[in-house]
Protein backbone atom coordinates (compact mmCIF):
# COMPACT_ATOMS: atom_id res chain seq x y z
CA UNK A 1 0.00 0.00 0.00
CA UNK A 2 2.92 2.35 0.66
CA UNK A 3 3.85 2.18 -3.04
CA UNK A 4 0.31 3.25 -3.96
CA UNK A 5 0.40 6.14 -1.47
CA UNK A 6 3.73 7.27 -2.91
CA UNK A 7 2.32 7.19 -6.43
CA UNK A 8 -0.86 9.13 -5.67
CA UNK A 9 0.80 11.82 -3.52
CA UNK A 10 1.95 13.94 -6.52
CA UNK A 11 -1.52 13.63 -8.03
CA UNK A 12 -3.16 14.80 -4.80
CA UNK A 13 -0.72 17.72 -4.65
CA UNK A 14 -1.66 18.53 -8.24
CA UNK A 15 -5.26 19.02 -7.14
CA UNK A 16 -4.25 20.82 -3.93
CA UNK A 17 -2.02 23.36 -5.70
CA UNK A 18 -4.86 24.70 -7.82
CA UNK A 19 -4.91 28.52 -7.58
CA UNK A 20 -8.43 29.09 -8.94
CA UNK A 21 -10.37 27.24 -6.19
CA UNK A 22 -8.11 28.75 -3.53
CA UNK A 23 -8.78 32.21 -4.97
CA UNK A 24 -12.52 31.43 -4.97
CA UNK A 25 -12.37 30.29 -1.34
CA UNK A 26 -10.49 33.46 -0.34
CA UNK A 27 -13.02 35.68 -2.09
CA UNK A 28 -15.82 33.87 -0.26
CA UNK A 29 -14.04 34.36 3.06
CA UNK A 30 -13.83 38.09 2.34
CA UNK A 31 -17.48 38.31 1.24
CA UNK A 32 -20.49 39.34 3.39
CA UNK A 33 -21.66 35.70 3.65
CA UNK A 34 -18.21 34.31 4.48
CA UNK A 35 -19.23 31.46 6.80
CA UNK A 36 -22.04 29.92 4.77
CA UNK A 37 -20.47 30.20 1.32
CA UNK A 38 -16.99 29.07 2.38
CA UNK A 39 -18.29 26.01 4.22
CA UNK A 40 -20.59 25.15 1.31
CA UNK A 41 -17.70 25.51 -1.12
CA UNK A 42 -15.46 23.30 1.04
CA UNK A 43 -18.11 20.55 1.26
CA UNK A 44 -18.61 20.63 -2.51
CA UNK A 45 -14.85 20.63 -3.12
CA UNK A 46 -14.32 17.54 -0.95
CA UNK A 47 -17.35 15.76 -2.41
CA UNK A 48 -16.15 16.31 -5.98
CA UNK A 49 -12.70 14.93 -5.18
CA UNK A 50 -14.15 11.84 -3.51
CA UNK A 51 -16.64 11.10 -6.30
CA UNK A 52 -13.98 11.35 -9.03
CA UNK A 53 -11.36 9.15 -7.37
CA UNK A 54 -13.89 6.56 -6.16
CA UNK A 55 -15.48 6.32 -9.61
CA UNK A 56 -12.17 5.69 -11.38
CA UNK A 57 -11.01 3.34 -8.63
CA UNK A 58 -14.11 1.20 -9.15
CA UNK A 59 -13.70 1.28 -12.94
CA UNK A 60 -10.01 0.36 -12.72
CA UNK A 61 -10.67 -2.49 -10.30
CA UNK A 62 -12.40 -4.44 -13.09
CA UNK A 63 -9.28 -4.38 -15.28
CA UNK A 64 -7.45 -7.73 -15.59
CA UNK A 65 -5.22 -8.13 -12.50
CA UNK A 66 -1.73 -9.50 -13.04
CA UNK A 67 0.85 -10.53 -10.49
CA UNK A 68 2.80 -7.87 -8.65
CA UNK A 69 5.90 -8.48 -10.80
CA UNK A 70 4.06 -8.84 -14.09
CA UNK A 71 3.36 -6.16 -16.66
CA UNK A 72 0.05 -4.29 -16.67
CA UNK A 73 -0.27 -3.04 -20.26
CA UNK A 74 -3.86 -1.80 -19.96
CA UNK A 75 -3.24 0.24 -16.82
CA UNK A 76 0.08 1.42 -18.28
CA UNK A 77 -1.58 2.62 -21.48
CA UNK A 78 -4.23 4.50 -19.52
CA UNK A 79 -1.54 6.21 -17.43
CA UNK A 80 0.39 7.25 -20.54
CA UNK A 81 -2.72 8.72 -22.14
CA UNK A 82 -3.57 10.61 -18.94
CA UNK A 83 0.02 11.87 -18.72
CA UNK A 84 -0.06 13.17 -22.30
CA UNK A 85 -3.34 14.98 -21.59
CA UNK A 86 -1.76 16.59 -18.53
CA UNK A 87 1.16 17.78 -20.69
CA UNK A 88 -1.28 19.31 -23.17
CA UNK A 89 -2.99 21.14 -20.31
CA UNK A 90 0.44 22.36 -19.15
CA UNK A 91 1.09 23.88 -22.58
CA UNK A 92 -2.33 25.54 -22.56
CA UNK A 93 -1.73 27.01 -19.09
CA UNK A 94 1.72 28.30 -20.05
CA UNK A 95 0.37 30.08 -23.12
CA UNK A 96 -2.36 31.75 -21.05
CA UNK A 97 0.01 33.22 -18.45
CA UNK A 98 0.09 37.05 -18.17
CA UNK A 99 3.25 38.84 -19.28
CA UNK A 100 4.73 41.96 -17.73
CA UNK A 101 2.08 44.13 -16.07
CA UNK A 102 -0.76 42.41 -17.88
CA UNK A 103 -3.69 41.51 -15.62
CA UNK A 104 -4.45 37.82 -15.31
CA UNK A 105 -7.84 36.78 -16.69
CA UNK A 106 -10.11 35.23 -14.07
CA UNK A 107 -13.41 33.36 -14.57
CA UNK A 108 -16.41 35.67 -14.87
CA UNK A 109 -18.33 33.76 -12.19
CA UNK A 110 -15.96 35.14 -9.55
CA UNK A 111 -17.69 38.51 -9.85
CA UNK A 112 -20.86 36.94 -8.40
CA UNK A 113 -19.22 35.48 -5.29
CA UNK A 114 -20.40 38.32 -3.01
CA UNK A 115 -24.04 37.41 -3.71
CA UNK A 116 -23.56 33.65 -3.80
CA UNK A 117 -25.57 31.39 -1.46
CA UNK A 118 -24.18 28.40 0.43
CA UNK A 119 -26.00 26.01 -1.91
CA UNK A 120 -24.55 27.61 -5.04
CA UNK A 121 -21.12 27.62 -3.41
CA UNK A 122 -21.44 23.88 -2.77
CA UNK A 123 -22.32 23.22 -6.42
CA UNK A 124 -19.44 25.42 -7.55
CA UNK A 125 -17.00 23.55 -5.31
CA UNK A 126 -18.19 20.22 -6.69
CA UNK A 127 -17.87 21.36 -10.30
CA UNK A 128 -14.37 22.80 -9.77
CA UNK A 129 -13.07 19.65 -8.08
CA UNK A 130 -14.98 16.84 -9.73
CA UNK A 131 -15.60 18.06 -13.28
CA UNK A 132 -12.67 20.42 -13.89
CA UNK A 133 -10.59 18.74 -16.68
CA UNK A 134 -7.28 19.01 -14.81
CA UNK A 135 -8.65 17.70 -11.51
CA UNK A 136 -10.63 15.01 -13.30
CA UNK A 137 -7.42 13.76 -14.96
CA UNK A 138 -5.68 13.74 -11.57
CA UNK A 139 -8.58 11.82 -10.04
CA UNK A 140 -8.61 9.40 -12.95
CA UNK A 141 -4.87 8.77 -12.63
CA UNK A 142 -5.17 8.25 -8.87
CA UNK A 143 -8.13 5.93 -9.36
CA UNK A 144 -6.21 3.85 -11.89
CA UNK A 145 -3.30 3.54 -9.46
CA UNK A 146 -5.53 2.50 -6.56
CA UNK A 147 -7.92 0.29 -8.52
CA UNK A 148 -5.22 -1.62 -10.40
CA UNK A 149 -3.02 -2.26 -7.35
CA UNK A 150 -5.00 -5.24 -6.08
CA UNK A 151 -5.63 -3.69 -2.66
CA UNK A 152 -8.27 -4.82 -0.20
CA UNK A 153 -11.38 -2.70 0.26
CA UNK A 154 -9.99 -1.24 3.49
CA UNK A 155 -6.64 -0.41 1.92
CA UNK A 156 -8.32 1.22 -1.07
CA UNK A 157 -10.49 3.30 1.28
CA UNK A 158 -7.37 4.35 3.18
CA UNK A 159 -5.60 5.39 -0.01
CA UNK A 160 -8.67 7.37 -1.14
CA UNK A 161 -8.80 9.06 2.27
CA UNK A 162 -5.14 10.10 2.03
CA UNK A 163 -5.63 11.39 -1.52
CA UNK A 164 -8.73 13.36 -0.54
CA UNK A 165 -7.18 14.87 2.59
CA UNK A 166 -4.15 16.17 0.70
CA UNK A 167 -6.10 17.28 -2.38
CA UNK A 168 -8.62 19.24 -0.27
CA UNK A 169 -6.10 20.71 2.18
CA UNK A 170 -5.39 24.02 0.42
CA UNK A 171 -9.07 24.93 0.42
CA UNK A 172 -9.77 23.47 3.88
CA UNK A 173 -6.88 25.17 5.70
CA UNK A 174 -7.75 28.82 4.87
CA UNK A 175 -11.46 28.20 5.49
CA UNK A 176 -10.86 26.62 8.89
CA UNK A 177 -8.21 29.19 9.84
CA UNK A 178 -10.43 32.12 8.87
CA UNK A 179 -13.43 30.80 10.75
CA UNK A 180 -11.23 30.31 13.81
CA UNK A 181 -9.54 33.74 13.66
CA UNK A 182 -11.21 35.91 11.04
CA UNK A 183 -9.72 39.24 12.16
CA UNK A 184 -6.14 38.01 11.95
CA UNK A 185 -6.54 36.17 8.64
CA UNK A 186 -8.06 38.95 6.50
CA UNK A 187 -4.78 40.69 5.55
CA UNK A 188 -2.78 37.48 4.82
CA UNK A 189 -5.65 36.18 2.68
CA UNK A 190 -5.73 39.37 0.61
CA UNK A 191 -1.97 39.15 0.04
CA UNK A 192 -2.24 35.48 -0.96
CA UNK A 193 -5.12 36.30 -3.30
CA UNK A 194 -3.04 38.94 -5.11
CA UNK A 195 -0.09 36.57 -5.58
CA UNK A 196 -2.24 33.66 -6.78
CA UNK A 197 -4.11 35.80 -9.30
CA UNK A 198 -0.88 36.90 -11.00
CA UNK A 199 0.91 33.52 -10.86
CA UNK A 200 -2.01 31.14 -11.43
CA UNK A 201 -1.16 30.04 -14.98
CA UNK A 202 2.59 29.72 -14.37
CA UNK A 203 2.14 27.62 -11.22
CA UNK A 204 -0.29 25.28 -12.93
CA UNK A 205 1.81 24.93 -16.10
CA UNK A 206 4.91 23.86 -14.16
CA UNK A 207 2.90 21.56 -11.90
CA UNK A 208 1.09 19.86 -14.78
CA UNK A 209 4.36 19.39 -16.66
CA UNK A 210 6.06 17.66 -13.72
CA UNK A 211 3.08 15.44 -12.89
CA UNK A 212 2.39 14.62 -16.55
CA UNK A 213 5.97 13.40 -17.04
CA UNK A 214 5.76 11.39 -13.81
CA UNK A 215 2.48 9.72 -14.85
CA UNK A 216 3.89 8.85 -18.28
CA UNK A 217 6.97 7.38 -16.60
CA UNK A 218 4.80 5.22 -14.34
CA UNK A 219 2.79 4.12 -17.37
CA UNK A 220 5.92 3.08 -19.26
CA UNK A 221 7.09 1.21 -16.18
CA UNK A 222 3.86 -0.83 -16.18
CA UNK A 223 4.79 -2.65 -19.40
Amino acid sequence: MTDVIGEILPLALGVAISPIPVIAAILMLLSPKAKGTSLGFLVGWVLGIVVAVVLFTLLSSVLPQDGADESQPIAGTIKIVLGVLLLLLAVKQWRSRPTGDEEAALPKWMAAIDTMTAGRALVLGFLLSGLNPKNLLMGAAAGVVIGSAGLSAGQSAGAILVYTAIAASTVAIPVIAYLAASARMAAPLRALHTWLVHNNATVMAVLLLVIGVAVIGKGIGSF
